[in-house]
């Protein structure tokens, strides 16, 4: 049985694209279950879960089509396979809970003993990362899914332990992994999650970026480092101090003041000089909430997006239908550019995707999922007519005579 299921998921052969099935759960339905801003298992909102007085609330992939693998290793990892509206996908979320790794006896050493480590949520590991970065090569090795990352990491453990255990080169691995990945890949951070330090490194799109997008719900954070991290580097004490006296208007009095004292010597200059620094011990706890505040603005969806790291915000209760006509969409357009690739061997990425835009004639918006699908579907033949005059007037490129080629393989 696992051995179907397994196999339900993975194209007929490696050279082609994964398949899409009918699917009973409609992709216009809401996600109904979401994140809460505590820790949580993340298979529920891949899933779906069940209440405590018995209804159910769905997820964001097809209903009963989630498959977990590698459970029982690198737990602050999930991974698995499942189905959005019919089309296999790849998966990995990050779990929040607090984990426990075993670590068992050597059974050769009658002096060891089993040990138990606990990881922390929302961190890679060794082992997680590991994980990670397997399941990758899984999926686009001889699967063909497109991949699907829940990125909700606030970096990678990087204690003297986990340095020995090698995190750094299976976070090396990950990037590696997406760099080479031919199929579509989507990062999207969900409802109260964020994405940090070097968890934002090794996913950034900017990686692959004919393949890999990046998005976000409109709760959700992203930036190197979080607001007091930040605040402790660009915004410390001295620049407070400053805002301070800019904005607080006891402060601007007192300056005046203490500005006419030093300059007449009449009034007592260090009552004033006592009274500021009071003042100034008085608002700092105010001061510090108000500037990882502002830190926090710099880390939210629309300046994300306004400064192009994202290409769009995406509310996590209508995720499930944005992302299932992106997906198809991604297939059909990938698909379209590997058969122009195929007739001249010339064009870039980018020269494909305008002559597919091109070709539409303004039939449709290039920025709507569901027309531009809709085009390719309905206009194959239009489609195929261009593809012949694309490899009709390509330029043949010169090959060696066989001859030339022998003597090119003969050793000397």
């Amino acid at each position: 049985e696992k051995i179907l299921r397994w196999l339900s998921y993975v194209p007929k052969t490696a050279a082609e694209q994964v398949s899409i099935a009918a699917s009973a759960d409609p992709v216009e339905r809401d996600i109904v279950y979401t994140p809460p801003n505590t820790p949580y298992d993340p298979r529920n909102f891949l899933a779906g879960a069940t209440n405590a007085d018995g209804t159910f609330e769905p997820g964001f992939f097809d209903v009963g089509s989630f498959t977990e693998y590698l459970a029982d290793w690198g737990k602050s990892v999930v991974v698995g396979r499942a189905r959005l509206g019919g089309i296999p996908m790849g998966i990995i979320a990050v779990e929040t809970r607090l984990v426990e790794q075993v670590v068992p006896a050597d059974p050769a050493n009658p002096l060891s003993r089993q040990s138990v480590l606990a990881q922390a949520g929302q961190v890679w590991y060794p082992d997680s990362a590991f994980k990670t970065a397997q399941a990758i090569a899984d999926f686009n090795a001889a699967e063909n899914l497109p991949l699907m990352i829940f990125a909700n990491w606030r970096g990678f453990s990087g204690g003297t332990r986990d340095m020995f255990g090698e995190v750094l080169k299976f976070g090396a691995q990950i990037v590696d992994n997406l760099r080479t990945y031919k199929h579509p890949v989507f990062a999207y951070i969900p409802p109260n999650g964020e994405l940090r330090g070097g968890a934002w490194v090794v996913i950034d799109p900017t990686i692959n970026e004919e393949m890999m997008e990046m998005y976000v719900d409109t709760n959700a954070r992203g930036g190197i480092l979080e607001p007091p991290g930040i605040c402790d580097v660009k915004f410390r004490k001295p620049d407070l101090i400053k805002t301070m006296h800019r904005l607080d208007s006891t402060l601007i009095s007192l300056d005046e003041e203490l500005t006419a004292a030093e300059e007449t010597m009449v009034d007592d200059v260090s009552a004033l000089k006592k009274a500021i620094a009071a003042r100034e011990s008085q608002l700092m706890p105010l001061y510090v909430q108000i500037s990882h505040e502002f830190a926090d603005l710099h880390d939210r969806p629309g300046r994300m997006k306004a400064k192009g790291v994202i290409r769009d915000i995406v509310p996590w209760a209508r995720a499930r239908e944005y992302f299932h006509w992106r997906v198809r969409r991604r297939l059909m357009q990938d698909a379209l550019v590997g058969e122009l690739k195929a007739a001249d061997g010339s064009l870039s990425h980018g020269e494909c995707l305008t002559m597919l835009s091109g070709w539409m004639a303004g039939k449709a918006s290039w920025e709507d999922d569901k027309a531009v699908l809709a085009f390719f579907e309905s206009e194959g033949a239009v489609i195929d007519e261009k593809l012949g005059e694309v490899s009709a007037f390509s330029t043949p490129r010169f090959l060696p005579p066989r001859h030339a080629l022998s003597l090119l393989l003969t050793p000397p």
